[in-house]
């Protein structure tokens, strides 16, 4: 209840009169004029009902304390006897909660952020944005349900944002136990061919363990070695990076029994395998039109190393010109092709035939080298269909297709083949896709017999034209016609061949994207999508093992000649496991050695400080026996204290205004009996 004043007319007004009665009651009182007194009490109350004081009376609804139960969700929860304790203890607060009054309870659920690429256990966010329209003087505390894995606790409870007591009930087990495997230091990239250290070890987390286990080592998914590594203790692993792109190291250290999760037996580090520049000796036959366009190709890539030569002088070529006059080098060919022919990436013999520059020797010496896993592009022009063909030397074994001596010179356009619409180097040529294909013709191809299997560019009249075949550990590749160039040089609009050549090439020197069966799975979020390259007319399906051992069956859809694909929404994150026929490739979603794996033991130790600050309790739901027990709930006013046993609530006093009643203390009758009772006093008392 509380007065206030309405005035009937301006306060000014109001201030003037009450001064003029002021000095009229002093003047009175000065002079002793019989009733002074009354006069003054009756100007008082005249100014008093100008004023128009009125009661209020306000009518108040106690509010509603709010407490927010944080349930945690999170993937080191999905474990089956955790979830159960957790719905368990959520079904009893609930009951316990319902039966207090003025408490508005809030239930905030938190899972991983499938979207998420650190994923980790974020409850303490949650809970402020839950709360954040809420007075702090009506948060009542905070109530998590967790196995105490948190990766947000603030320092302090000053950090908090409320003065409210926050309590943890934590699932799981005290005699729980679980072994992991995490990385020290794990380089990002790696050079092709060289070694790179890793470092990681091996904890044993609720036990003591063994001083030693065994931890297994996978690289792109296949066996690579065993190691024994001392439990506690930083190991170094060093690891060749086979090829370029994702070189993926998979980590697996030896189960215990019993233990809590198996997530984290298992650690992926995923090396960027980077090469050095490529070595390509490039070796022309002869001046001609189309060398420039292999030069220009070779010498624009920025990862290419090139060595080229021309034979501008052949050996059957003797015009008496002494050697010392002619602004020639000798060609070097057993420096090239016997001490360092190793060292090279590809060679390519541009428009080269045999006159005697190499010995017959050397030919047997390159074809080593392909089937020790060199690489050989064939660019044929007229002379490879001649007497002179390399193809008739020992270098014949290697190659997959034999000159027929015949040359076809007429106008066509170069084609894809049955293979060439699946393989990767040819399958989306710009201009592939109408017919005729919408690039310029050609007017020159070699005739040979080749495998139709290994052709992806067909020439005149449907005849080989572009063959590439794969011997021993190397591969091969001949373009049979030197009209390329006509392409490079806008001859009727010209042609894709910067990506045909650079594919050929990048095929050649074994790159990843390019091979013709392969197997590749990419993340995005939390959605995997599974692509299969293929040279079949049909994928089998996929299997997909996630990190919790699930084995999810997936079909794949034909996207392009020779392309499948499939895409899978996850909600765990982790390392995944594709299989596809023989092919196996690994994902991992989410943030490589995650903190939500990092530790699954459950543990009171992590939130019990910033329980005791602000007045909480932590306690276990269940001692190991399997019975949930939840403390007693007591709601107090003031500030609450820690205790063993019981889960304090803070009861906010706030109050909300529902009404007000309004009573005018010179209103009506009242007020008007009142002045006219002042003014009779006065006449009264000068009457006599």
């Amino acid at each position: 209840m509380s007065i206030e004043f309405s005035p009937l007319i301006p306060l000014l007004y109001i201030a003037l009169l009450a001064a003029a009665s002021a000095l009229l009651a002093a003047l009175g009182l000065w002079q002793r004029v019989r009733g002074a007194i009354l006069r003054t009490l009756a100007l008082g109350a005249l100014c008093l009902a100008l004023l128009n004081p009125v009661v209020l009376q306000m009518e108040r609804q106690p509010l509603d304390s709010v407490v927010a139960v944080v349930v945690d969700r999170s993937q080191s929860q999905s474990e089956p006897g955790r979830t159960a304790m957790s719905d368990a203890a959520l079904a009893r607060l609930k009951v316990q909660l319902d039966r207090l009054p003025r408490l508005d309870v809030r239930v905030i659920e938190v899972g991983n952020d499938a979207y998420s690429q650190n994923p980790s256990t974020q409850l303490f966010t949650a809970l402020s944005a839950a709360l954040e329209d809420v007075p702090t003087s009506r948060i009542a505390g905070s109530i998590m349900i967790t196995d105490g894995q948190i990766h947000d606790i603030p320092q302090n409870a000053a950090a908090l944002g409320f003065n409210a007591p926050v309590h943890g009930l934590i699932t799981g087990s005290p005699e729980e136990i679980d072994r992991r495997v995490s990385l020290v230091n794990a380089p990002r990239f790696g050079i092709v061919g060289e070694q790179q250290e890793i470092s990681y070890r091996v904890d044993d987390d609720g036990r003591d363990g063994s001083p030693v286990t065994e931890v297994t080592v996978r690289l792109n998914g296949a066996f690579y070695s065993r190691e024994l590594a001392p439990v506690g203790t930083i190991v170094q692993l060093y690891i060749d990076v086979e090829n370029a792109g994702d070189n993926i190291v998979e980590l697996q250290v030896e189960p215990v029994e019993g233990e809590v999760s198996l997530t984290n037996n298992r650690a992926v580090i995923v090396l960027d395998g980077i090469r050095e520049n490529l070595r390509v000796l490039l070796v022309s036959g002869e001046p001609h039109s189309g060398e420039r366009a292999w030069r220009n190709l070779l010498k624009s890539d920025t990862s290419v190393d090139l060595v080229h030569f021309t034979i501008l002088r052949p050996p059957e070529k003797q015009d008496g010109t002494p050697i010392d006059e002619l602004s020639l080098i000798a060609f070097p060919t057993r420096e090239l092709f016997v001490e360092k022919i190793s060292q090279f990436d590809l060679i390519v013999f541009d428009r080269y035939q045999r006159r005697g520059v190499l010995p017959v020797l050397y030919y047997d010496y390159i074809a080593q080298y392909v089937e020790d896993g060199g690489a050989l592009l064939i660019a044929a022009g007229p002379e490879h269909a001649g007497r002179d063909s390399i193809a008739n030397t020992p270098l014949a074994p290697v190659l997959p297709a034999i000159p027929t001596g015949d040359i076809t010179e007429t106008g066509f356009y170069p084609r894809l083949s049955d293979t060439g619409r699946k393989h990767p180097v040819t399958r989306d040529l710009p201009g592939s896709a109408l017919e005729p294909p919408q690039w310029g013709r050609w007017f020159r191809a070699v005739d040979v017999n080749a495998p139709e299997e290994s052709t992806v560019l067909d020439g005149p009249d449907g005849k080989p034209l572009l063959i590439l075949n794969r011997v021993g550990e190397g591969r091969v590749a001949m373009l049979m016609s030197d009209h390329g160039w006509l392409w490079a040089r806008g001859f009727e609009g010209g042609g894709p061949h910067v990506a045909l050549y650079r594919r050929i090439a990048h095929w050649l020197m074994k790159e990843p994207a390019l091979e013709e069966e392969t197997l590749r799975a990419d993340s995005t979020g939390n959605l995997l999508t599974i692509s299969r390259q293929t040279m079949s007319d049909e994928a089998p399906q996929a299997i997909v093992t996630t990190p919790s051992g699930k084995r999810i069956t997936l079909p794949l859809t034909q996207t392009a000649d020779g392309l499948f694909e499939a895409e899978l929404a996850v909600e765990e994150n982790g390392l995944f496991d594709v299989e596809n026929g023989d092919r196996r490739t690994l994902v991992h979603v989410g943030a490589l050695n995650a903190p939500e794996f990092a530790a699954t033991v459950s543990s009171t130790k992590l939130l019990a400080p910033l329980a005791a600050e602000t007045g909480g309790l932590v306690k276990r739901l269940s001692s190991g026996d399997g019975d949930v027990s939840i403390p007693t709930i007591v709601p107090i006013k003031g500030v609450p204290r820690a205790s063993a046993d019981r889960l304090f609530l803070k009861m906010t006093s706030e109050t909300e205004l529902t009404g007000v009643n309004r009573l005018p203390l010179f209103a009506g009758f009242f007020g008007l009996a009142l002045l006219f009772l002042m003014l009779g006093s006065t006449w009264y008392r000068e009457g006599r």
